[in-house]
């Protein structure tokens, strides 16, 4: 594939045509919406680690016998959980820094 035709294309570019297709919202970016996908990612995690409790109890009882399943449940709930402790780490880290500032 010949991409040598592909110059002067920039971000703008990229962002506009993702926009024209869909793929792409632009809204408010202030801090409601991330608190609300915040909240969002929490929920999941707890959908993830109410599954991987359900696979495990599961297995326990004999009705599942694949192991390779249970651990790729397990596998992704752990991945879910520290990846929100991380942000939850991050938000905590900002916080922070904004009372220490001085007005």
């Amino acid at each position: 594939m010949d991409i040598s035709v592909l110059s002067n294309i920039g971000s703008e570019y990229i962002k506009n045509a993702a926009m024209e297709s869909g793929n792409l919202t632009v809204g408010d970016k202030g801090f409601d919406s991330l608190l609300k996908s915040a909240m969002d990612m929490v929920n999941e995690t707890n959908d993830l680690q109410n599954q991987a409790e359900e696979a495990q109890m599961q297995f326990m009882l004999g009705y599942s016998t694949n192991t390779h399943d249970l651990r790729d449940i397990q596998t992704k709930s752990e991945i879910a959980l520290n990846y929100t402790t991380a942000v939850r780490d991050k938000m905590i880290e900002a916080y922070k820094e904004i009372m220490n500032m001085q007005i």
